[in-house]
């Protein structure tokens, strides 16, 4: 058995980890909570420019312009969103497993776009090309923020150094839910004039004037959304982590405290059938 004085520097070393997760726990709250607002706020804003986008390719045909029109795929890229920092639990490495499955499945030459450390540093050592790197995307990153990237990304479409992108991220639920997903990014998916909805709509300028303009702009909301969502999701898994590590704390101190309990009660009594043992030998003596 350990001695009294172990146990006890085991315990306080465990309590100091206790704090310090806790506090974690609740930046990591306090994070989530603004990320989520954020979030909320925005999705309400890209489902009506995607409305939007729809009904205008019921009119003119999205397909004819370069953003949307599909083409022959050669060369495929996944914008990989994961965090800068790790204790976030299985946030990271379930983003990285998706991914790993998606370039393990793809039958065509794949490209990464890796936006976050986490993803950059396992795949750098991986036998896949990584395009291009994003790293330090701030809690506090605007929409301008966002717009560079995807503008960064359209072009690579545009030239044809990609022909098809998905952006692979964690979508927010809630507090206590996210999920990865795959989502494509470009080319932009629009329904066909023959399956869009029919509706009386009077357009100025002409349809096809403001789809050309909407549609850099349906994609820079996009990636901002898919940022959005990635870091909600983020604080909520360090957040989960953090809790989760407390309480482990917790439950260690508890066996610790009753092994220092039976630790000190075996000392005491050893010390008293020592003192009894002497006193014996001296009433003999």
């Amino acid at each position: 058995m350990s001695s009294v004085r172990d146990i006890k520097r085991r315990i306080r070393a465990v309590t100091n980890i206790q704090h310090v997760t806790k506090a974690m726990q609740m930046v990591a709250s306090a994070k989530m909570r603004r990320a989520q607002y954020r979030v909320l706020a925005a999705r309400p804003y890209a489902l009506k420019l995607a409305e939007v986008a729809e009904r205008l390719a019921g009119v003119a045909d999205a397909r004819e312009f370069p953003l949307a029109a599909p083409r022959e795929v050669k060369t495929v890229g996944y914008v990989l969103i994961t965090g800068d920092r790790g204790l976030s639990g299985a946030y990271n490495s379930s983003l990285i497993h998706l991914a790993e499955s998606c370039l393990a499945q793809e039958e065509r030459p794949a490209v990464l776009v890796t936006i976050g450390r986490k993803g950059y540093r396992y795949f750098r050592q991986r036998p896949v090309k990584i395009l291009k790197n994003v790293l330090d995307i701030k809690d506090d990153f605007d929409v301008s923020q966002a717009g560079e990237l995807a503008r960064q990304l359209m072009e690579l479409f545009l030239q044809g150094q990609l022909d098809e992108i998905n952006l692979i991220y964690a979508r927010f639920y809630s507090a206590l839910h996210f999920a990865p997903l795959v989502d494509r990014l470009l080319p932009i998916e629009t329904p066909s004039p023959e399956d869009a909805v029919d509706a009386d709509y009077i357009f100025e300028p002409d349809p096809a004037v403001i789809l050309s303009a909407l549609l850099p702009r349906y994609c820079e909301m996009k990636v901002y959304q898919a940022l959005l969502e990635a870091k909600a999701s983020e604080h909520s898994a360090s957040m989960i982590a953090m809790d989760g590590a407390t309480r482990n704390a917790g439950e260690m101190i508890e066996k610790l405290t009753l092994l220092f309990n039976k630790a000190r009660q075996s000392a005491i009594t050893t010390e008293i059938l020592e003192v009894a043992t002497g006193a014996e030998a001296l009433k003999d003596w």
